[in-house]
């Protein structure tokens, strides 16, 4: 829309439009017309400001630009660009774009679309397409083992549950990564152990026959005497020996089932264990006014 302003000689004396509603002859143009009185100015130089307001697509606010030029009249243009977009809006016609485009796209696989979309109509052929894409992925899905075919020893020696020593003797001298995965798996075993998830008394569903549905007694879960795991000191390695001080307060041997078959996988698929010691505040070769780094030893916050 545009609306064209004569200049006028003073600025104090502001135009009146006289507004023509009356009646016109039918040659006239049926809307109505604004009318404003012309007036000379003293100065021949007159200045001309171009306004532009626009919506910013990003913004939301309105832009003023502003122009000088020699001559002419005033000119006002209010109107917005054809195809514009305004706040997820589309002026040309686009319509609401919304956050289509923020939203995260997900990888497909087709392949396995078109194995799981099969299974009902033909499973022989699901299960054929199924082998064939883990003999072509096996080196992606499959990964070597890194730990010792020889099975792990586990033995017992004056273990005390409420203040005795674990020890551990590895093959050869763990790498960091074997050092953080151990700390790691005993760490699970102590927050399960603190929470009382090992309770050997409350075992109500791994010792239910399997050829009946589960089923659960909450009551007789709820009254069941709590297990705890007190506390458990830091992990320290010298060479292949490592050793950690424990405290578990109550006598629950299924804590003990937990760690030695976390520990046996472990020892097969990751970094090889030779044997597993319970009890005992000496193990062989390890010294106790061994503390210094650069002699292999190292403590590691459990």
């Amino acid at each position: 829309m545009l609306l064209s302003l004569s200049p006028c000689a003073s600025s104090t004396t502001r135009p009146r439009p006289n507004l023509a509603f009356a009646d016109a002859p039918a040659s006239a143009s049926p809307c109505p017309t604004v009318h404003f009185p012309t007036r000379v100015r003293a100065n021949p130089r007159s200045t001309t400001h171009v306004a532009k307001a626009s919506r910013g697509s990003k913004l939301g606010a309105r832009n003023l630009q502003t122009e000088e030029e020699e001559g002419g009249g005033m000119v006002i243009d209010f109107g917005e660009e054809k195809g514009e977009e305004t706040n997820g809006f589309s002026s040309g016609g686009g319509g609401f774009r919304g956050r289509e485009e923020e939203e995260k796209k997900y990888d497909r696989d087709p392949e396995f679309a078109e194995i799981l979309g099969s299974c009902l109509d033909d499973p022989q052929k699901a299960r054929s397409k199924m082998e064939e894409r883990l003999r072509k992925k096996r080196n992606k899905i499959l990964h070597a083992k890194t730990g010792s075919a020889e099975p792990m020893k586990v033995k017992f020696n004056k273990f005390d549950f409420s203040n005795s020593y674990i020890w551990f003797e590895f093959y050869n001298a763990p790498l960091p990564k074997d050092v953080s995965l151990i700390c790691d798996t005993i760490r699970s075993w102590h927050i399960v152990g603190r929470l009382g998830g090992c309770n050997s008394m409350n075992m109500q569903l791994s010792q239910s026959p399997l050829d009946k549905r589960p089923n659960y007694d909450t009551i007789q879960g709820a009254n069941v005497t709590p297990t705890t795991f007190y506390n458990i000191g830091d992990l320290e390695i010298q060479d292949n020996l490592a050793r950690i001080w424990v405290d578990i307060g109550t006598s629950e041997p299924l804590l003990l089932d937990v760690l030695i078959n976390a520990l046996t996988q472990i020892s097969s698929d990751y970094v090889g264990i030779k044997q597993v010691v319970f009890g005992g505040s000496e193990f062989e070769s390890w010294k106790e006014n061994l503390t210094s780094e650069d002699m292999g030893y190292s403590v590691h916050k459990i």
